[in-house]
């Protein structure tokens, strides 16, 4: 710690540059929103799930959309079949739409979606059933996830190519700060590259590279970045090295404050901010001995509070199995109840500050995060590095690497290299009704047979002609929605404009 300027680089919470937090008080003042995860089956079983959760005292709603939905495929879509419902809810319209949040009053509630390509359209469903309820749809608040860039390095549910991508994602930008203020309209997020292998250092240095591209390309679209750049949001994943994550948390704060204030020139403070949701790491999760892994999720969910996390969301023990039972469920939200009530960790802000150990890492990634985004930059920007491959080559060499030190016990996974047991026990596991699929199908066909031919095909042209002019994309959506035109339908339409997205092979 020799040299280093205390006041400068760590200093006050509530000030810049927010090592030590973006609110004076952090949870003294207010708890992280604890937002459990949730989709499954079709749109009622979906929001069965959220009303258990509510009752059980769940702050905020976290929505998983099903594969078809991701990528913008109908459910009755020849590549749909076996999908429906499976990995999140099936959503295909706006009846849907307001299915699933039957009972829910949407202007009391913030609400998270994790969607990216298609995530326009599900932000007009969204706000299309807001206003079938009657509220005001300024008064919504929540998140959409909203970053393709990711979808290209980590994960693959993109359609587009990236500028078109871009171009959405801006255009939602400038519409959602003039018409939902509240709303987070991108959770830049490095948790899927974490998932996919990347190091702590990786995770903080290539969501902040995405970050700035997103602001980039909104300063290139004419908006102002005092405007929209207190509404971007980030996701970080909360793994198994308790100090390093809370480094983690704490740099990647300070270097996108100084980011935002140096580089993009913002002046308002909020512009500054950090602002982040967290989950615990679904790949440290095991098959094998599946209780050790409400230890695992405990121990994560206390280095993202003691990292200054905004809100959180806590793995269920049996996700490496299949999605969570309703107990299983309940174990993960009631593990942050306690670490909220019961730990005393919320009385103190940034209880680690001036640890010499966590100043020392909060340093360190600092500076070696600091070293890939001026690679980043050599290259021409995160765009030009994701079109390369460096991005993704740099990620899988960390996940072999890391495969390796566990194949050699240099790594120790416990019940899995180390302390195995020779006979498992089973347990209850949640199940997808088989049903649900043609119910769903079957609904959609339906809707498509009652629905006003001449004002769907009229609001599907709207969003066509606005994609080749360059207008703004989101009025048209919206109408294109509230005419009952599918996800699939708004979906094909822009792909018959923009092109699709075909991955290059990183060898």
């Amino acid at each position: 710690m020799e040299g280093a300027d205390y006041e400068r680089r760590v200093g006050y919470p509530g000030e810049y540059p927010f090592t030590r937090g973006v609110q004076p008080t952090m949870y003294r003042g207010r708890l992280w929103t604890m937002r459990q995860y949730a989709g499954m089956g079709d749109a009622e079983e979906s929001n069965k799930r959220y009303k258990y959760l509510l009752a059980n005292g769940t702050m905020g709603l976290s929505v998983a959309f099903d594969l078809p939905t991701q990528i913008g495929l109908d459910s009755d879509h020849a590549l749909a079949m076996g999908e429906v419902g499976k990995v999140g809810v099936a959503i295909d319209s706006i009846e849907d739409m307001q299915r699933l949040f039957d009972g829910i009053e949407l202007t009391k509630i913030s609400t998270s979606m994790t969607i990216n390509a298609t995530a326009s359209i599900l932000l007009a469903l969204y706000v299309g059933v807001a206003k079938r309820q009657g509220g005001d749809i300024r008064n919504l608040s929540g998140t959409v996830q909203n970053d393709v860039l990711k979808e290209y390095i980590a994960r693959g549910t993109y359609i587009y190519p990236p500028q078109q991508a871009m171009r959405i994602i801006t255009d939602m930008f400038a519409w959602a700060n003039e018409n939902v203020p509240e709303w987070n309209t991108i959770s830049i997020s490095g948790y899927h590259m974490r998932e996919a292998g990347s190091t702590a250092v990786q995770e903080v240095a290539f969501t902040l590279g995405n970050g700035m591209a997103y602001v980039e390309a909104a300063i290139r679209a004419g908006l102002d970045v005092d405007k929209f750049a207190p509404r971007l949001s980030f996701f970080f994943n909360a793994h198994n090295d308790f100090l390093e994550e809370v480094a983690k948390f704490r740099a990647a704060r300070r270097m996108w404050a100084r980011i935002m204030r140096e580089h993009f020139k913002a002046k308002n403070p909020r512009s500054w901010m950090l602002r982040f949701h967290t989950q615990t790491a679904g790949s440290t999760l095991t098959a094998q001995q599946p209780e050790n892994n409400i230890v695992r999720t405990a121990i994560q969910a206390m280095a993202a509070v003691l990292g200054g996390t905004q809100s959180l969301h806590t793995n269920s023990y049996d996700e490496a199995l299949a999605l969570p039972t309703e107990q299983a469920a309940r174990i993960a939200l009631r593990t942050q109840q306690v670490v909220a009530y019961e730990s005393g960790a919320p009385q103190t802000i940034d209880p680690l500050a001036g640890s010499y150990y966590v100043e020392t890492l909060t340093i360190e990634i600092e500076a070696r995060a600091t070293e890939y985004l001026k690679k980043v930059e050599a290259l021409g920007g995160m765009l030009k590095a994701i079109e390369r491959g460096f991005v993704q080559q740099e990620i899988q060499n960390a996940a072999y690497e890391y495969q390796q030190a566990v194949d050699r016990e240099q790594a120790i996974v416990v019940g899995v290299n180390r302390f195995m047991v020779e006979e498992e026990k089973a347990i209850p596991i949640q199940r997808i009704d088989p049903a649900l699929e043609p119910k769903q199908v079957e609904r959609l066909r339906a809707l498509r047979a009652r629905r006003n031919a001449e004002t769907w095909s009229a609001s599907l042209r709207r969003v066509e002609n606005a994609a080749r002019s360059g207008e703004n994309l989101m009025p048209h959506i919206l109408n294109a929605v509230e005419s009952s035109a599918t996800v699939g339908e708004i979906s094909d339409t822009m792909r018959r404009v923009f092109g699709e997205y075909k991955e290059a092979v990183v060898i």
